[in-house]
């Protein structure tokens, strides 16, 4: 373990012993303390807080490093993911279930559309489109010079080709959702009724139209799947086998800018320059991706082992700030935001749906209320993070600017209510063991599945479950230890039963629509939470009715607030996203919207730049 490592460990473990000092000298087993928790953005200090001084802001960073001069034709670049775990090797978008899988995927493969700085679909992309004047029909038309890597041309038949692969009654993979049912008789497709999907039309080789049952703001903001698939490279592959195939795994073609030249399964990949991009031919002769443990990733920069990385582990900022001289920090509101899930139920795959189940052990909402009001998350945003995670309140992250709603209250740092609230709700301590026991005097304990990650993951779940413990619930370590992130997600989407509660994050697409994560139809609704209110909700702010932008943020307004009331998640804590850029590096932004393209991407000199 690290210095961060370290220091990090011994706050978590003198948080815990301040909290248990604080609970040993009540009578009443309650802390008294000040409610500590903030809104988002501010800087009030927490329970343990350190000073201003020690704090950042993500206003202080740019989110793009784009030249004013000339990049050198050719060079190689190397870039880092940074994960303690390897890449699956899902290589398509058609299939792929992680991030570090679409970190490899966006190097050789890419939208047929571009968005705009509201995330909306443009025309600048490698196909345009136009919408029907009621707004359920578009047609799309892809450039003529866009090809695959093998010189094909991309066609209208392979973009209708990725929408029968997931609507197809064998697809294995997760990505068929409302999105998909909103087409045309994409369902009677489904359910194995219909060999064709009616709503989807063949005009000619480039052009394509999608007929859908309901127009609605998502169908601009990402709510069409904009990725082909190479028909002839895939029409024989069975679709039950397509995920596990050597066209996924080994030997993947795209129409982006670099081509896959070799992989090392789960650690790196070699890309060349596609010559034909259809935007230009790059600047660099070619890319080679690689795994970067959290724990070596500045050796890795430092010495230019790596150029740049896809995220930066934000708890080690301050300690390499100054000493990585050849690097520069970009920054921006991230995507991202952590959380903690509460299992509600199960997941039908036959019927696609979840299926809620009351009688799961964290099914009272007032237990999940007291355990959000037990987490000081204000403060794991400056012990652990120093400001550059903050305490979240709702599921819709301030990355969606326009409809994150700040102004809404939710449970903040406050262990005497969480103590009140389970007092009342019948949780009471009848064998004097220090741990609360269920409504009906059973015992109570709770499995906390946790990921394993960085130097902050172990302290962090650590504190939690201390924390937990101070209004005495008893919350275990799901095994005793963290899970490596493949791992843990294949238990958390196989509604394993021993899993209560678990620590997750979520990285939010460019459409705000939340239904992809908290539908009832929705594979990756992992606590397996649904409701009438709720799906009423997430149809309304998708419905004509929410092109109107006002109405849309009213809608998800009020969805924001039924979340804070119904817990079936909380979330913990908000991100900015910072990424190290090497000197050498230019025309890089980590804004989808900016307009800066990987085949201009360039270097300056031949070697990466070492610290100095």
């Amino acid at each position: 373990m690290g210095k961060t490592g370290l220091s990090k460990l011994l706050f978590a473990l003198m948080l815990v012993f301040l909290l248990v000092l604080a609970a040993c000298n009540s009578e009443t087993g309650s802390e008294e303390t000040d409610d500590s928790g903030s809104d988002p953005g501010t800087e009030e200090e927490g329970a343990e807080g350190g000073s201003d001084d020690d704090l950042y802001s993500i206003e202080d960073f740019s989110p793009e490093k784009v030249t004013d001069g000339e990049v050198m034709d050719g060079g190689t670049l190397n870039y880092g993911v940074v994960s303690d775990t390897v890449f699956a090797g899902t290589l398509s978008y058609n299939f792929y279930e992680d991030a570090l899988d679409v970190e490899v995927i966006d190097w050789f493969d890419e939208s047929l559309l571009t968005v705009d700085e509201s995330y909306n679909y443009t025309n600048d992309g490698a196909a345009t489109f136009e919408m029907s004047d009621d707004g359920t029909v578009f047609t799309f038309t892809i450039r003529d010079e866009v090809n695959w890597h093998d010189g094909e041309p991309v066609t209208a038949e392979d973009w209708a080709y990725s929408f029968e692969v997931i609507g197809h009654p064998d697809y294995t993979g997760i990505r068929y959702d409302a999105s998909f049912m909103n087409i045309e008789g994409m369902e009677a497709y489904h359910d194995g009724e219909e060999d064709s999907i009616s709503g989807i039309e063949i005009i000619d080789e480039k052009t394509l139209e999608i007929t859908f049952l309901e127009a609605g703001p998502s169908l601009l903001a990402g709510g069409i799947w904009s990725y082909a698939t190479p028909k002839h490279v895939f029409e024989d592959v069975p679709v039950a086998e397509m995920a596990e195939s050597p066209e996924v795994r080994e030997n993947p073609i795209g129409m982006g800018p670099f081509k896959v030249e070799s992989i090392v399964p789960g650690e790196s990949v070699t890309y060349t320059a596609n010559e034909d991009y259809w935007r230009g031919e790059p600047n660099l002769d070619g890319v080679t991706l690689q795994i970067v443990s959290p724990e070596t990733v500045v050796q890795s920069l430092e010495t230019g082992e790596v150029d740049m990385v896809d995220s930066f582990p934000a708890d080690q900022y301050p300690d390499v700030e100054e000493s990585l001289t050849n690097v520069e920090f970009l920054g921006r509101v991230g995507r991202a935001y952590t959380y903690i899930g509460f299992k509600l139920g199960e997941w039908d795959a036959d019927a696609g749906e979840v299926v809620p189940d009351d009688s799961m052990k964290m099914s009272d909402v007032n237990l999940r209320e007291a355990m959000w009001y037990a987490v000081d998350n204000n403060s794991v945003g400056e012990q652990f993070y120093n400001g550059l995670r903050w305490n979240a309140n709702t599921l819709i992250p301030p990355y969606h600017a326009e409809y994150h709603d700040e102004t809404i209250e939710a449970p903040t740092y406050d262990p005497e209510q969480a103590n009140q609230i389970l007092d009342e709700a019948g949780y009471e301590d009848v064998n004097d063991d220090g741990f609360r026991e269920t409504p009906d005097g059973e015992e109570l304990v709770i499995n906390f599945a946790s990921m394993s990650g960085g130097d902050t993951a172990e302290p962090i779940a650590n504190y939690y479950i201390q924390a937990w413990e101070q209004v005495g619930l008893k919350v275990e370590l799901l095994d005793g230890r963290l899970i490596e992130m493949n791992s843990f997600y294949d238990r958390v989407e196989a509604d394993d039963p021993d899993i209560d509660i678990y620590q997750g994050a979520w990285q939010v697409g460019s459409d705000v629509d939340p239904a992809g994560l908290y539908g009832s139809n929705a594979a990756f609704n992992y606590s397996r939470y649904a409701s009438e209110e709720n799906n009423e909700l997430l149809v309304e702010g998708a419905s004509p009715e929410a092109m109107d932008l006002e109405y849309r943020k009213e809608v998800y307004s009020e969805w924001q607030e039924l979340m804070v009331e119904e817990i079936p998640v909380f979330p913990t804590v908000y991100r900015a996203e910072l990424v190290p850029v090497n000197n050498r590096v230019e025309n890089w932004s980590i804004e989808e919207s900016a307009n800066v393209y990987r085949n201009e991407l360039g270097v300056t000199a031949e070697e990466p730049e070492v610290a100095q």
